[in-house]
């Protein structure tokens, strides 16, 4: 596949636009990456593909933004996050990805028509504990299955209406442990062969290009179009897993 023309036209780009949402700009928008490279490769593949990757643009995101991160939403949101991460691995033999994309959609699809459109813009700026638990677990569980943890996060933190640097510093937080946790289990799993590892170490060296373009996009953006501008992704990936779900039922 190295030779393959396709491999690189697909997975470029979505390295390049994981990267950028990594590092903070329209993270939602991330969810794409799975789906883009699995034009070429099984969906099983792309997510084995792109999880070491995805560790390193972690380490570039945690570095570049060291300090800037809410504290107390870190530690609401990832108890539920390791509970979502071992039911994904428990029932990863019998999950439907069909289900999960359909499930992902419509919340990334209802939550960024509201906050695009400013309804019940006043609710949710308190953190709630259990509210923040239920929506870590579902995180960690669509990440652990799709690497699509990205739109429950933002239901749950985009109504705090945190700075951008802090907030995309607290997702990069977020999803560096969510991933680092992911990675032994997709090797008990046999989720990861020489061959994958080999597609991985090709394309790593585009992941901090992404990441760091992602925080320049975030430190000259005005918040509230950062906001806005993370909504309009969410509504588009919402929409396109909504039909990629619904798709994979109907197939």
């Amino acid at each position: 596949m190295l030779q393959d023309p396709m491999f690189y036209l697909l997975s470029v780009p979505a390295v390049l636009l994981y990267g950028v949402a990594k590092g903070g700009f329209g993270g939602a928008v991330a969810i794409l990456a799975v789906p883009l490279m699995a034009l070429r490769m099984s969906p099983a593949q792309a997510a084995a593909i792109l999880l070491p990757i995805l560790i390193v643009m972690d380490m570039v995101v945690v570095y570049s933004y060291r300090g800037q991160f809410e504290a107390r939403a870190l530690r609401l949101l990832l108890p539920g996050a390791l509970l979502g991460l071992l039911a994904g691995y428990l029932l990863a033999n019998f999950v439907n990805d069909a289900m999960m994309r359909l499930l992902v959609g419509v919340v990334a699809l209802v939550f960024g028509v509201q906050n695009l459109l400013g309804w019940l813009a006043s609710l949710g700026r308190e953190h709630n504990p259990w509210l923040a638990t239920l929506i870590g677990a579902l995180s960690g569980f669509t990440s652990f299955s799709i690497h699509a943890g990205g739109p429950p996060f933002a239901m749950y933190l985009l109504p705090k209406r945190l700075p951008p640097l802090i907030y995309a510093g607290t997702a990069g937080l977020f999803f560096a442990v969510v991933n680092l946790v992911k990675l032994p289990a997709y090797y008990a799993l046999g989720q990861f062969d020489g061959e994958s590892l080999w597609y991985s170490l090709v394309l790593v060296p585009i992941a901090p290009l992404g990441v760091l373009l992602g925080r320049r996009l975030v430190q000259l953006s005005n918040p509230v179009v950062y906001y806005k501008i993370i909504s309009l992704f969410l509504v588009c990936v919402g929409i396109k897993l909504i039909f990629d779900g619904y798709q994979g039922l109907a197939g």
